[in-house]
């Protein structure tokens, strides 16, 4: 483990916020394989977000510190592993970052750390870096702060009392694919008891009510299927307020070699990154779609079939269901035809109640690639 000591605050941000990129939580999920992500003229990972009003801005992310004393197999950052260490002061994070959004560079910040010590006293400073930004800077805007696995009531209350958004990472979806990843986590202790924690304080008249819990799923470091990830994540939507689920490929080469992840070795470099884009396919569905969990279509194995869009999938299973009367059909079926999303449907709606009629594909607006995808599934009388 190298220690930098005598690096300057510029130089230590650099190093922490590109370390951030191993937390993928606030990525807007993938589109061909690559994430929304992108570097500014710093060097520094920005990140795109939902902003109140409508629309789409950036964070910067970094952490505090990268020094961890965590075991995380599948975590580059993990205490045995050889990488060049720093931290910044919780002033010094919240100076870096009022530099940037005075100059209008960002809307908000994503905050996370290694555990330095325990996990409370990761987070009195994650908590520390928050209160100056609201009480010294007065920014009013948009701070998301990481929830360290371990953390007390108390420390996860005090950060829901600074920021906007919270995530706790729940990395898989099993106890037992969390065994193979942490020898020291308890999956009961440290995720499920404070996954029902942050649900209780943010539910809708709760103490927090106004701060978004969000959550991420380390996909191929261990045994967990697409089936077990998705059945959790309408678990966590349904039963605990989660706003949001993201979905992180394990980068291999980064963990420790006996992790399963590692000895998928007849994997081809992108099945990591296309088994995440299907499981945010998946998610859609679940969020936007109407669908259930018992619904989506996995194979065999329990998992999604890399070369099909889960739509399609489950639409070529139910050919009963289709083609679809484009003029009649509700709300709910249109919404479960291939290549068409909410915007096409409500402009289907917004046209019936006008006594429009959609004679042809074009009617939808422009033929593109994705619309094109409806056609087999439609009927236009």
């Amino acid at each position: 483990m190298t220690a930098a000591h005598t690096l300057d605050r510029d130089e230590k941000l650099r190093i922490l916020a590109d370390d951030s990129r191993y937390d993928l939580a606030c990525a807007c999920g993938t589109r061909g394989g690559e994430d929304h992500r992108t570097r500014g003229p710093d060097g520094l990972w920005l990140y795109p977000t939902s902003v109140p009003r409508g629309g789409k801005s950036v964070l910067l992310k970094t952490l505090l510190s990268n020094v961890c004393a965590g075991d995380c197999l599948y975590c580059p950052l993990r205490r045995d592993h050889d990488v060049r260490r720093c931290a910044l002061a919780p002033e010094d994070v919240a100076a870096a970052f009022m530099a940037f959004f005075r100059r209008g560079e960002v809307y908000g910040l994503f905050l996370s750390s290694g555990i330095t010590g325990s996990p409370d006293r990761t987070m009195d400073r994650l908590v520390a870096t928050g209160r100056i930004l609201r009480q010294r800077h007065g920014f009013r805007g948009h701070l998301h702060l990481k929830i360290i696995p371990g953390a007390s009531d108390a420390a996860v209350e005090a950060a829901l009392s600074v920021a906007s958004a919270v995530s706790l990472n729940v990395e898989t979806p099993t106890r037992s694919s969390f065994a193979v990843l942490s020898r020291e986590k308890d999956y009961d202790r440290d995720i499920v008891r404070t996954v029902k924690l942050i649900g209780r304080l943010t539910a809708r008249g709760g103490p927090c009510a106004k701060v978004r819990p969000s959550t991420q799923f380390v996909v191929g470091a261990s045994t967990e299927t697409d089936a077990q990830i998705v059945t959790a994540t309408a678990r966590l939507y349904g039963n605990h307020g989660v706003s949001r689920a993201y979905f992180s490929a394990y980068q291999r080469g980064l963990g420790h070699p006996d992790l399963p992840g590692e000895r998928r070795a007849a994997d081809s470099p992108g099945d990591g990154l296309t088994r995440e884009h299907r499981l945010y396919q998946a998610d859609w569905l679940l969020r936007q779609y109407g669908f259930s969990a018992e619904e989506i279509p996995f194979g065999a194995d329990g998992n999604l079939d890399l070369g099909t869009d889960p739509k399609k999938r489950w639409a070529d299973l139910h050919p009963e269901r289709f083609p679809v009367a484009v003029n009649r059909a509700a709300k709910g079926e249109l919404l479960r035809v291939p290549g068409l999303g909410p915007t096409a449907v409500k402009r289907i709606l917004a046209g019936r109640k006008e006594g429009r009629a959609i004679r042809r594909l074009g009617d939808l607006g422009k033929v593109g690639r994705v619309l094109r995808r409806a056609a087999p599934y439609l009927r236009f009388d």
